[in-house]
């Protein structure tokens, strides 16, 4: 049998349809009268369905007409055809709009709808498969079955495309169309079998040329190359799959270069914080703790971001993985996740150590410039005192005084030895500090310890003399039986109250530190009044050392005695006393005013810790029911994942858009530390708390926004609708809310609640059996262990959420395998079990072209051309299943 083909044109004298074969030419003149008796449509029928019809009437009468008409058109609804309002009779009648309408139903059907490209059909899927055809050709753009054709450029691509050898597409012209249709139509219809259908002049000087006109003629080269459709799609499927591959590689490669600078960063930035060397003074330590604020605030925030982006990118590299059926990503050897966690926490830990530790070295330092100062304020008292001490033990005046002299120097040896004992105490005090400043290791020791042992060797030098000289005074004191009572009694009394004035003059200049108002009132300020009270019973005694020179002058006035020269007994004079007496006085007040200046500064440090309180009790609370919502969010399974989304994201704009309150917190914390304020009781949270908040609740956003990415790739993946994944969230929450009902009401502390919601949205292997179970699976314990191998091959315990979506997928959805790709090769490779560069270059794109060749491995048997290439392995190599 001849096979006939339909060529609908447009003419400029009318509309004519021309039945064509090898053999013979059946002309349609008229499509108004050429149909009307039937006999040339049941004809058309036959031909372009090459099928039989049943035996058409002979007669001429009108309903012979009809009869044979109504058998086309049973035909035609027999093919799934429907005539909407296309009856015999306008057939019959020489109806031209409906003539014409069925004539295009019938090529539609039976020459254009079974064409399908990429699940589209009939006129969008031949005009993809023109496009894709003549998409590397010059001057072709194919946009529609009219215009793109007229220079006939489009033809003869698609000629060439599939028979290069045919046509030199190199030599065609865009300004010759006539030239190449005619071309394209002489070359079809001699070596495609494709008759001249179609008229060049018609087309090229037609404004838009006839679309079904084309569109048909086009089809013809279609089913012609049909063929080799089947071998475009399989290089389709390996692009699809190697590009896949491709884009996996290069999240692998950004990964570890973002691991490596992240943990290059960490191992940089440990050493420094490890550094204990103290400096030796307070504005050194200072500026460390400068340092370190600036690290906390400028440096380490980038880290954390890059460190949350880390985990999104191997997550969702992971999951890509899974939905393209591959081998899960194991990265180099000390950059998994866990190890960078590992390293983080390290890094926290050795943070939190280096804060601590520059505190406590500035309460040191604190104190140790107050004891320095107190020890130098001590020595240079006791120095004052000590001035001239040995070279008046050191004199040998007795040895030329008379008996009076004698007397008067050994009671002036005795109040010596009374004032002498006095210090003993101020000399233990500054021993004492000297110690103090040893132990907590002040950086100008060695100074302190040498004018130390200086006061030590004077004192004991001091201690050894007067007691020569009081040996020596003995010696002569029997020579000498008088004595001055008066001036005795003056000298045993002036020198203890000296002493209790320098001891008071002492302690109203003595340095002080305290950190609350409560110490100065209670210890400062107490004490202060204490003493105060006792200069009443103090003045007495003044006014009774000053009546005893009084009654020295009155009797030597009485007696008519010449008092000569200054008190024996002692070096203390009546107006030594007045004057020190005078600035004890003056003291008080100072004192008095330095205590109240003190009062002014802690109350000045409690409206700080207040302030900073207000806001920190209102900030941890807030960060604390924001980690609630989005814990609710991540687990509801009202609405889409979309909707989910859009509420995450709403929740992370809100939890930006709170920073101005965390940086006006650092600013408080800030004036605290630098009013070296280290304690506060209106508050149970410290700033340190409020960061380690801040920092979990921008992680656990951003974790929750990744994981509802991958649900809603996965779902788009594996085409899950849904209700579906509503199903599979409501499966999984009835079974993970054990931890959720233990505290359902319970205000529990930030770390406390944190720890429970990493526990959220994961299942015991108890739970997802019987998770499995009420959904109807039957479970053996080798199934059941298999199903957990697939869950949690780490064995951590625990199934997460996106574990159980990945499973339940598996379950119902296909993905790409091996053999698909294998089977794709195959047919590329013309069924042979080895395939050639040129066949590559040929089929694939030219980089995927090229990277399947840099990856095989030559093909190793004895019937291969030189050069062959092992497709089987490289496909298996891409999922996981050889050692490629």
């Amino acid at each position: 049998q001849s096979t006939l083909l339909i060529d609908p044109t447009m003419c400029r004298s009318g509309t004519e349809i021309n039945l064509c074969s090898r053999q013979k030419w059946t002309q349609i003149e008229n499509i108004e009268e050429d149909f009307r008796n039937g006999l040339k449509l049941m004809l058309l029928l036959e031909v372009i369905s090459a099928e039989r019809l049943p035996k058409p009437d002979k007669g001429k009468m009108r309903f012979h007409k009809i009869a044979n008409v109504n058998k086309a058109l049973e035909f035609i609804s027999s093919k799934g055809v429907k005539l909407v309002s296309i009856g015999a009779e306008e057939i019959v009648d020489g109806n031209l709009k409906m003539t014409l309408g069925m004539i295009w139903t019938i090529i539609l059907r039976f020459a254009i709808q079974d064409i399908s490209v990429e699940e589209t059909s009939a006129k969008e899927g031949l005009l993809l498969w023109c496009q894709r055809k003549t998409a590397p050709y010059r001057n072709v753009n194919v946009q529609n079955f009219h215009i793109s054709w007229k220079d006939g450029l489009a033809l003869c691509a698609l000629i060439h495309r599939h028979r290069p050898d045919l046509i030199d597409y190199s030599k065609l012209r865009k300004d010759d169309p006539i030239g190449n249709l005619n071309t394209a139509f002489e070359v079809a219809e001699k070596y495609l079998d494709i008759p001249k259908m179609l008229d060049a002049d018609d087309i090229v000087n037609t404004p838009k040329p006839d679309e079904k006109a084309i569109m048909t003629y086009v089809s013809c080269f279609y089913h012609a190359f049909a063929g080799a459709e089947q071998a475009e799609t399989a290089a389709n499927r390996i692009c699809k799959v190697l590009a896949v591959n491709q884009e996996n590689e290069k999240l692998m490669e950004e990964y570890e270069k973002l691991a490596s600078e992240l943990l290059e960063w960490i191992r940089r930035t440990i050493p420094w914080l490890e550094n204990r060397v103290a400096e030796q003074t307070m504005h050194a330590m200072q500026q460390k703790l400068e340092d370190f604020r600036d690290y906390r605030r400028v440096h380490k925030p980038p880290k954390v971001q890059e460190k949350c982006q880390l985990e999104i990118n191997f997550n969702t590299l992971q999951t890509k993985l899974r939905l393209s059926n591959r081998p899960a990503f194991m990265p180099s050897e000390g950059k998994m996740v866990s190890d960078i966690a590992n390293a983080w926490k390290g890094l926290e830990q050795v943070e939190k150590g280096y804060e601590e530790w520059l505190l406590t070295e500035i309460r040191r330092l604190e104190r140790l410039d107050h004891l320095a100062e107190k020890f130098k304020q001590k020595s240079t008292l006791h120095k004052s005192w000590t001035t001239g001490k040995e070279e008046l033990l050191s004199q040998k005046d007795y040895e030329s005084a008379s008996l009076m002299e004698i007397r008067a120097l050994m009671r002036k040896h005795e109040a010596f030895e009374s004032d002498l004992a006095a210090h003993q105490d101020r000399v233990e005090q500054i021993a004492a500090i000297a110690q103090e400043l040893n132990e907590l290791d002040y950086y100008d020791a060695a100074t302190i310890n040498a004018r130390c042992q200086g006061i030590c060797d004077q004192w004991d030098n001091l201690g050894t003399l007067t007691q020569k000289r009081r040996e020596s005074l003995e010696r002569v004191e029997k020579l000498w039986e008088t004595i001055d009572q008066l001036y005795l009694e003056f000298a045993k009394r002036a020198a203890p109250f000296n002493n209790w004035m320098d001891g008071a003059m002492e302690d109203l200049q003595d340095m002080f530190i305290v950190h609350n108002s409560f110490f100065v009132h209670t210890i400062l300020i107490t004490a202060h009044d204490q003493f105060k009270a006792t200069l009443p019973e103090a003045d007495k005694e003044r006014m009774a050392i000053m009546g005893i020179h009084n009654e020295i002058l009155k009797i030597a006035q009485t007696y008519g005695i010449k008092v000569v020269g200054e008190n024996l007994y002692t070096v203390l004079s009546p107006q030594d006393i007045s004057n020190k007496w005078e600035a004890v006085k003056q003291l008080v007040p100072m004192r008095d005013q330095t205590l109240q200046e003190e009062v002014a500064r802690q109350q000045s440090n409690e409206r700080l810790r207040r302030q900073f309180a207000a806001q920190a009790n209102i900030i941890g609370p807030w960060i604390q029911t924001k980690m609630e919502e989005i814990s609710h969010v991540s687990i509801d399974i009202a609405g889409s994942l979309e909707e989910q989304m859009s509420n995450l994201k709403t929740y992370e704009q809100n939890i930006i858009n709170y920073k101005s309150n965390i940086d006006k917190l650092e600013g408080d914390h800030q004036l605290s530390q630098e009013g070296l304020i280290f304690d506060n009781k209106h508050t149970n949270y410290t700033m340190e708390h409020v960061r380690v908040g801040w920092e979990q609740l921008l992680t656990t956003i951003a974790r929750t926004i990744n994981e509802v990415e991958n649900q809603i790739l996965t779902r788009d993946a594996k085409g899950i609708s849904q209700e579906q994944l509503n199903e599979f969230r409501a499966s999984f929450n009835h079974f993970d809310r054990v931890i959720m009902q233990l505290y359902p009401n319970c205000r529990i502390s930030m770390f406390f609640f944190l720890y429970f919601q990493k526990r959220n949205g994961m299942m015991d292997p108890d739970d997802f059996r019987a998770c499995l179970i009420s959904m109807g699976y039957d479970l053996g314990e080798v199934e059941f262990a298999r199903i957990m191998a697939l869950v949690d091959p780490n064995n951590t315990g625990v199934v997460t959420f996106q574990a159980f979506i990945d499973f339940m997928t598996r379950e119902t959805a296909e993905t790409d395998t091996a053999e698909q790709v294998m089977a794709s090769f195959k047919i590329l490779a013309s069924d042979k079990l080895y395939i050639t560069v040129e066949e590559l270059r040929r089929e694939l794109p030219p980089e995927q072209a090229e990277y399947c060749i840099s990856r095989m491995t030559k093909y190793i048997g004895g019937d291969a051309p030189p050069g062959s290439l092992d497709y089987i392995s490289f496909s298996s190599a891409l999922y996981g299943e050889s050692d490629l």
